[in-house]
């Protein structure tokens, strides 16, 4: 089993105290009889339609499908393939994400490549990495219209049938939910194979279903072992065990009750061989919990910092490998800072990941039940999808992305400020000026999000950083990097849906090799825009303070000008935390030239 210690400090009287209360409400029984009225309490029947509970039985049922899912993956046609590549986004991207980068150096299976950006460069770097004959694409959406992942299809699908013709169908399989548009798609090209996932399971607490573990197999992961390890931690949270003692639940409890109390925001200590599996946790705890102003906020890959620059709202979580295995373990539990409260968690090693899959989710349904939201649904996603739209259909109309009103151009870098309090000089500093003005309605317990839909590349990665640890030094405040259009489906949530303490900054840049999407009026380019702008539009409709920043086409030298604006600002006095109702008028529309 794997070991969780909480160090919770002066929040352990009221965390018992919870409980306790949750004990004599019968908790565990009702979770696992699936009582939605814990997620709905006084609501009627039609309003808990979106209470999905089969994961709490997917393991189980996964181990009775497995022997259909090792037939396939050991047939003679698998056998001819070189690579995977998954389609994904979200939660049908992110467990297979987990695999990749924990298991593909360490299994003499098919090795795994998961797709889940529109961003054009990387789209070119996959390609020039595979055989297109000899690559096995797994067409992953559990609606099966989600719009990125018909995007890839249909672009890699092209790109087969000019070779394969009618039987271009043969590299391809999907997953996906019975009566969806990608099983009749699949039915008529003519896929290799199509795996129905269990009924009543939401895309974020699919990772032990068959959105998780067809990947894993088919890369050669000894799925079987890692489904029965995984059984041993659903026993230790089932409702047989005392509250007390049920890891899963004494988790949700305790970060559930963190957050009422202010201590919302989650920091990472993650060993760099689990690091992915921060971001699966990322996008549970955050679009799970972050509705209705409230929500636990994970900080995925902040760097380490003094004390001092944390405030009262962090709380930390270190996860490593036990330290009986020194070659693999990071020694991340080796920076915890002092009377601040803290979950450690070692694993022995990277089979015993689905116990805290497994786990995690429990936690989550329980903090979810405590804090008063429904974790099974995402309202506000659809939300920026909508304003995508919307602008796709300008594109189809003009044949361009429309204009928006330009707030500044410095070193080349433009600006578009949802939020104009003062006005701006004429020489060199307007940047500062700009930025200083939108951080001086920071105050304590508020958050930075630097949002990229950019390429995920090591010198991107670098600037991020210390952009991160520049902003964190000087305004004391955590700062999350994310990559777009994943957070659409991960934290995007949260940031619309959770508390309004969220200052934004969106980075997006042109592609010099703009790819076309088969049947569609625009670019993997454009659409990659249109979701940033689309995503601005919502959080502007929120009220949350944003700025888009166009860093051009040399998108390196761009972000490095701007980490030397970031380089100037001056720790802030806070003299005011309100947003008189004119600003709060004036951000409810995005202006376009």
């Amino acid at each position: 089993m794997n070991n969780q210690i909480l160090n919770l400090g002066k929040y352990q009287k009221s965390i018992d105290a919870r409980l306790k209360k949750m004990h004599e409400q019968n908790f565990a029984q009702r979770l696992w009889n699936k009582d939605a009225s814990l997620w709905n309490e006084g609501k009627l029947p039609n309003e808990i339609s979106t209470i999905s509970l089969g994961w709490l039985n997917a393991v189980e049922n996964m181990l009775v499908a497995l022997p259909e899912v090792e037939e396939f993956c050991n047939s003679k046609n698998i056998a001819e393939f070189s690579h995977i590549v998954l389609l994904g986004m979200g939660g049908s991207s992110m467990t297979p994400l987990v695999f990749q980068k924990t298991f593909n150096n360490l299994n003499k299976g098919i090795k795994l490549i998961v797709l889940d950006t529109t961003e054009p460069k990387v789209i070119r770097e996959i390609e020039k990495k595979i055989n297109i004959t000899k690559t096995l694409f797994i067409v992953s959406s559990k609606s099966g219209n989600t719009a990125e992942v018909m995007a890839f299809y249909d672009y890699f699908f092209n790109q087969v049938y000019k070779i394969k013709e009618e039987r271009a169908g043969e590299n391809f399989i999907a997953i996906t939910d019975k009566g969806s548009p990608l099983e009749g798609i699949a039915k008529r090209k003519k896929f290799s194979k199509i795996f129905i996932n269990f009924p009543n399971i939401g895309g974020r607490y699919s990772a032990l279903s068959y959105f998780g573990i067809v990947p894993a197999a088919l890369m050669g992961v000894n799925v079987k072992e890692f489904l029965k390890r995984t059984q041993l931690m659903i026993k230790n949270c089932g409702p047989q065990i005392p509250l007390s003692k049920n890891p899963g639940i004494v988790l949700g409890a305790s970060i559930a009750e963190l957050a009422l109390q202010g201590c919302d925001k989650l920091n990472y200590l993650m060993s760099p061989m689990l690091s992915t599996f921060g971001l699966w946790l990322e996008q549970l705890l955050a679009e799970s919990t972050g509705k209705n102003g409230k929500g636990i906020l994970p900080i995925n890959g902040t760097p380490l910092s003094e004390t001092a620059t944390y405030g009262k709202d962090s709380f930390f979580l270190s996860m490593d490998y036990s330290k009986k295995d020194n070659t693999k373990s990071g020694k991340s539990t080796s920076f915890i800072p002092k009377n601040f409260p803290s979950i450690n968690i070692t694993i022995e090693d990277e089979l015993d990941l689905g116990q805290e899959f497994f786990k995690w989710q429990i936690a989550t349904a329980t903090a979810g039940a405590i804090l008063g939201v429904n974790p099974f649904d995402q309202p506000n996603v659809q939300e920026s999808k909508i304003y995508t739209n919307d602008i796709l259909k300008k594109i189809e109309q003009d044949g361009k992305l429309p204009e928006m009103e330009i707030t500044l151009i410095e070193d080349s870098v433009r600006y578009y400020d949802s939020h104009k309090e003062k006005e701006l000089t004429d020489d060199n500093t307007n940047g500062k000026i700009l930025l200083e003005n939108f951080f001086a309605l920071t105050k304590p317990g508020d958050y930075i999000a630097l949002l990229g839909y950019l390429p995920e590349e090591p010198e991107i990665q670098k600037c991020f950083l210390e952009i991160q640890s520049n902003l964190q030094e000087s305004l004391h405040l955590p700062v999350t990097t994310q990559y777009g259009p994943r957070y659409l489906h991960s934290t995007g949530q949260y940031h619309k849906g959770g508390p309004n303490t969220g200052f934004f900054i969106q980075f997006i840049c042109n592609s010099t090799d703009s790819i076309q999407i088969p049947e569609q009026a625009y670019t993997f380019d454009l659409l990659k825009k249109a979701q940033a702008i689309g995503d601005m539009q919502a959080l502007i409709e929120h009220e949350r303070k944003v700025i888009l920043i166009d860093l051009g086409v040399d998108y390196i030298n761009g972000l490095n000008a701007f980490k030397k604006v970031i380089k100037k600002i001056q720790p802030i006095a806070k003299t005011s935390t309100k947003t008189s109702s004119s600003n709060k008028k004036e951000k409810k529309k995005l202006e376009f030239a």
